[in-house]
C-alpha cells in the first residue's frame, strides 16, 4: 500500500476512535441502575482471573471481568468490616469518626450520625430507588429491655444480646440514611442477634440461644458467640437468603428502572466471613477446604444477581461492581490452603487486619456495557470511598463540602480518558489503628509491625526490635519484603506530612477544611523513636 493510501487509513482510523472516546461520555447513560456487590472477607487471589494460579473456580465473576474493567491496585478503605463499609456508604475514611481502631458489634449504635451524607441519600435525590440486602454492621440502635444499659462499640458477649426488646422498632438502621429498603443481618454472622432484619424489624423474635461452627469440617472445636437466635435460622441460611432477596430486588425494581426510576442494589453478603458455612451441594466443590467451598458459593450467588439483571433486559443500563471490604481471613485456614496450591493473599503480605496489602488490597471489577469497554484492566489506584463521587459525576451531581471528604471519582478510568492519577493518595488503617499512606509506588506504615493479625503481631518480642516505621516501595518489593525507610528520609518525612495534613484538614480531597468527629491519632510506636 502507498505510504499516503497508509496515512489516510491511519488518519481515519485514529478520527474513529476520537469520535469513539467522545461519543463514550455524550451517550453514557444518565441514571445507570447501580448494582455494588460486596463480598466479606474474599481475597485477591481467590478469584481466578486475578489469580491464574488460584485453586478455586469463580466463572461468574470472570465472565463479569471480561465484559467490563479490572481494577489491579484496589483497597478498601480498612482492613477490617465496619470501617470500610462506612466509607463506602460516606465516602469518608471511617478513621474520622468515633471508630479508630476495631469493629462494631452486632448491637452497637449507630456510626453513621444524622444530617451526613450517604450514596443512598444522594441517589435517592436523583430518583433512585434504594435497596440494602445483607450485613450492614454499621450500629443499629436496638431497644432495649427496662433497666438494661445501652450497647457500645465493643464486640458485644453473645448472651448480651437478651438486653435487646426485640418487639420493638429498630432505629438508626439503613432506612434510616437514605435507604428506601434493607433485609439482612445487623453484624457480621459469627455475632448476635441472629436473626433476619426486614426495614426496622426483626423478620422472627429471637427464642433460643444458638452458636455456629466457625469452619465446616475444621477439627479445632471453636464456634461463634453464643446468644439470641430465632429458631429456625441457620448460618448455612443466610448466603441463600441474602441472594434471593437482592434477586426479588430487581424483579420488584425492573418496571421501575424501565420507566425513569433506577435501581441502586447494594448488597453485601456475608460470606465467605465466618462462619464458614457452604451449603450441602457445595461442600467438597473446591477440592480444597470449606472455605474454598463457600467462595465458590460466593461466586454463585454473583451469578444469580447477573441473570437477574439479564432476564429483565437491565444487563446494559447497569452499572455493577463486585470487590470486597477487606483481604481473607486467617480463619480460611491459609496452611491447608497454601499446601494445595492456593494463595488468597496472591502473593501479597498479610491477612485482613493488617496494615500490609494482603489486609486491604480487594479484587474490584465493574461492568457497564457500552461506557466501560470489555476486557479492560486499570492500574488506577482506588478505594471503596470512591463509590460517592463516582456517582456524583455520572449524575453531574456536585457534592456538598460536608460530604465524601475522602472520594474520587473513578468515572474517568472507567471511560478511558484518565491521564494521569485519579488519587493524590490512599490512606489505609488497620484493626488497631495503625496508619500507611501510600502514593505511587511508595507506602509508608506509621507502625512496626502488621498492625494486626500476622507475624510480627503488635506489642510481641517480634515487633519490639523493629525500627518504628515501614516504608516499601511497591514496584520493586511487592510482597512488602525490604524496608528502606533509613534510605529514603526524604519519603519518609514527605508521606507523613501528607497523612498529617490529611487528618489536620479533615478531608483528603479539594475542599474546605472540615473537622474530624474525634481526635485522631496518627503515629503509633512501641519505642521510641531513635
Amino acid at each position: 500500500m502507498p505510504w499516503a493510501s497508509r496515512m489516510n487509513c491511519w488518519m481515519t482510523g485514529l478520527a474513529v476512535l476520537l469520535m469513539a472516546s467522545t461519543a463514550t461520555a455524550a451517550d453514557r447513560p444518565a441514571r445507570p441502575n447501580i448494582v455494588y456487590i460486596l463480598a466479606d472477607d474474599l481475597g485477591s487471589g481467590d478469584v481466578r482471573c486475578l489469580n491464574r494460579s488460584g485453586r478455586i473456580a469463580t466463572p461468574n465473576i470472570d465472565r463479569l471481568a471480561a465484559a467490563g474493567m479490572t481494577f489491579t491496585d484496589a483497597h478498601s478503605g480498612s482492613a477490617v468490616c465496619t470501617p470500610t463499609r462506612y466509607g463506602i456508604i460516606t465516602g469518608r475514611y471511617a478513621w474520622r469518626t468515633r471508630l479508630q481502631s476495631g469493629v462494631l458489634g452486632g448491637c452497637s449504635p449507630r456510626l453513621i450520625p444524622p444530617g451526613r451524607l450517604t450514596v443512598a441519600e444522594l441517589l435517592r435525590r436523583q430518583g433512585y430507588h434504594s435497596v440494602a440486602v445483607g450485613k450492614w454492621h454499621l450500629g443499629m440502635n436496638w431497644a432495649l429491655k427496662p433497666g438494661k444499659r445501652p450497647f457500645t462499640d465493643a464486640i458485644e458477649k453473645g448472651a448480651d444480646g437478651w438486653n435487646v426488646d426485640f418487639t420493638r422498632p429498630i432505629a438508626g438502621g439503613p432506612t434510616s440514611v437514605g435507604f428506601d429498603e434493607y433485609f439482612g443481618i445487623s453484624g457480621s454472622l459469627d455475632m448476635v442477634p441472629y436473626t433476619f432484619i426486614a426495614d426496622d424489624r426483626v423478620t422472627a423474635i429471637p427464642t433460643v440461644d444458638k452458636a455456629f461452627p466457625m469452619m465446616l469440617g475444621q477439627s479445632r472445636n471453636r464456634f461463634t458467640r453464643r446468644g439470641p437466635a430465632a429458631a429456625d435460622f441457620e448460618a448455612e441460611d443466610v448466603l441463600p437468603a441474602l441472594a434471593a432477596r437482592a434477586v426479588e430486588a430487581i424483579h420488584q425494581g425492573a418496571a421501575g428502572a424501565k420507566a425513569g426510576h433506577p435501581l441502586f442494589l447494594y448488597l453485601a453478603l456475608s460470606a465467605p466471613h465466618t462462619p464458614i458455612a457452604p451449603e450441602i451441594p457445595w461442600r467438597g466443590k473446591s477440592g480444597l477446604n470449606a472455605y474454598g467451598d463457600f467462595v465458590m458459593q460466593v461466586d454463585a450467588a454473583v451469578g444469580k444477581v447477573l441473570r437477574a439483571l439479564d432476564e429483565h433486559g437491565l444487563t446494559d443500563p447497569t452499572l455493577v461492581v463486585v470487590t470486597s471490604d477487606n483481604g481473607c481471613s486467617p480463619e480460611a485456614d491459609y496452611p491447608d490452603l497454601l499446601a494445595h496450591g492456593h494463595d488468597p493473599s496472591m502473593g501479597f503480605r498479610g491477612t485482613k487486619a493488617d496494615i500490609f496489602e494482603g489486609g486491604h488490597r480487594v479484587p474490584f471489577f465493574v461492568r457497564w456495557p457500552g461506557v466501560v469497554a470489555a476486557g479492560t484492566r486499570s492500574s488506577q489506584l482506588i478505594c471503596l470511598t470512591d463509590l460517592m463521587a463516582t456517582c456524583a459525576e455520572i449524575l453531574g451531581e456536585k457534592l456538598p463540602a460536608d460530604a465524601a471528604e475522602d472520594s474520587v471519582s473513578i468515572l474517568p478510568a472507567l471511560e478511558g480518558r484518565d491521564r494521569g492519577p485519579l488519587r493524590e493518595a490512599v490512606v489505609h488503617h488497620s484493626i488497631n489503628g495503625s496508619f500507611a499512606i501510600r502514593q505511587g509506588d511508595w507506602k509508608l506504615a506509621l507502625c512496626p509491625d502488621s498492625g494486626g493479625w500476622s507475624v510480627p503481631r503488635p506489642g510481641t518480642k517480634e515487633a519490639a526490635g523493629l525500627p518504628p516505621v515501614q516504608l516499601y516501595n511497591l514496584a520493586s518489593d511487592p510482597a512488602e519484603r525490604q524496608n528502606v525507610h533509613d534510605r529514603h528520609p526524604e519519603v519518609v518525612a514527605r508521606l507523613t506530612a501528607l497523612l498529617e495534613k490529611y487528618v489536620a484538614d479533615g478531608r483528603s480531597t479539594p475542599g474546605p477544611e472540615r473537622p474530624n468527629d474525634a481526635k485522631v491519632v496518627v503515629r503509633k510506636r512501641t519505642r521510641p523513636a531513635r
